[in-house]
């Protein structure tokens, strides 16, 4: 069976977890990765026999609209697919919905959903280190139920929750910008989803194209780039009080 990996991972931690799943379920998987500003992905076409993992990360309980975008260029043919939302301990509310359609609308047939967590992507501490060993394993597990499934040929759409219409997108205004550490290596440009740095000169960011989502925090060989100190601590005070308790994944079959 061979197994498209779709993932829109800008830090990271939804890739993690997306592996853990994807490892379970096939041995032969194609990376798809959908923060590659240069790819033309309407070039992506799957068949029915082909199965396509797809994840996403959770911005405000939506899914990310540069992400949204990217599946919709995708070809699915009536490919089977799987899910996966990942999140930073907080919630997913209607992320998971809005998946299912833009994947539904791509052409792909859903036939399960996973919500696991990860580090968050602007306030570290919480869930830090996440997806676990125990993520891992829970992961594996859900892999084997999906894997299961397919192996049945059981087709039937999974109860995904989710709101629709779904809840309004909140921008976070967190926009990283550079400190006096930055060497303009452009390693920061080249690795922006939605080219929000200037190629030329990467200490210049376009404020209305970012997106908050931190790549460039995470690839910074100089960790030369933050957000704002002031804000950053009142969104980990905010975060603190509702992401305390450990979440688990869900599996939706």
């Amino acid at each position: 069976m061979k197994l498209y990996e779709i993932s829109f991972s800008p830090t990271g931690g939804t890739k993690k977890a997306a592996d853990f799943l994807a490892k379970g379920l096939s041995e032969e998987i194609v990376p798809v990765d959908l923060t590659d500003s240069q790819m033309d992905f309407s070039t992506v076409s799957l068949n029915s026999e082909d199965v396509a993992l797809i994840a996403v990360p959770s911005y405000g309980g939506r899914v990310p609209e540069t992400a949204v975008k990217r599946i919709s260029g995708l070809k699915g043919n009536g490919a089977k697919a799987v899910l996966v939302c990942v999140y930073g301990n907080r919630a997913y509310e209607d992320t998971l919905a809005e998946l299912e359609d833009t994947a539904k609308e791509a052409g792909f047939q859903v036939i399960a959903a996973v919500s696991a967590v990860a580090e968050h992507s602007i306030v570290r501490q919480i869930a830090a280190g996440r997806p676990d060993s125990q993520d891992e394993a829970q992961l594996a597990e859900f892999a084997g139920k999906i894997r299961a499934k397919l192996e049945k040929g059981d087709a039937k759409e999974p109860d995904i929750p989710g709101n629709r219409p779904y809840k309004k997108r909140g921008g976070s205004g967190m926009v990283p910008k550079p400190d006096k550490d930055c060497t303009s290596c452009g390693l920061c440009a080249r690795k922006c989803p939605v080219q929000a740095i200037d190629l030329n000169n990467p200490k210049k960011v376009d404020e209305h194209a970012c997106i908050s989502c931190m790549r460039c925090i995470s690839v910074c060989p100089q960790h030369a780039r933050k957000v704002n100190g002031v804000m950053l601590a009142a969104v980990h005070a905010m975060l603190s009080k509702v992401c305390s308790g450990r979440k688990e994944g869900e599996l939706f079959l």
